[in-house]
């Protein structure tokens, strides 16, 4: 698929790009070469490829699921303007 000149203007102003018109046709030969490259891409026959989340098969390390903190709801229900049952009380926001 080759592009036009009218298509390299109607690109650019959808996109709200400003392009001279000495580089549309740089513009146009780039835009034509990746164009190229995708229907080369869609033409692979990839019906027997498994498909992948990620291209290397590793999984991902994991750190240990263990608290690195210390439990401290009392001190900080202490500095609040009001609690209940362990609860933060809050303003009603939506009526």
């Amino acid at each position: 698929m080759s592009l036009q000149k009218s298509d390299i203007e109607k690109i650019a102003h959808l996109a709200r790009l400003s392009i001279s018109d000495d580089d549309i046709p740089s513009y146009t030969e780039n835009l034509s070469n990746i164009l190229q490259l995708v229907e080369q891409m869609n033409a692979v026959d990839t019906g027997d490829i498994t498909p992948m989340a990620h291209p290397l098969a590793e999984t991902q390390r994991l750190r240990e699921d263990v608290v690195t903190e210390t439990n401290q709801r009392e001190h900080f229900q202490q500095i609040s303007p009001e609690t209940q049952n362990g609860l933060f009380l809050v303003p009603k926001v939506i009526e």
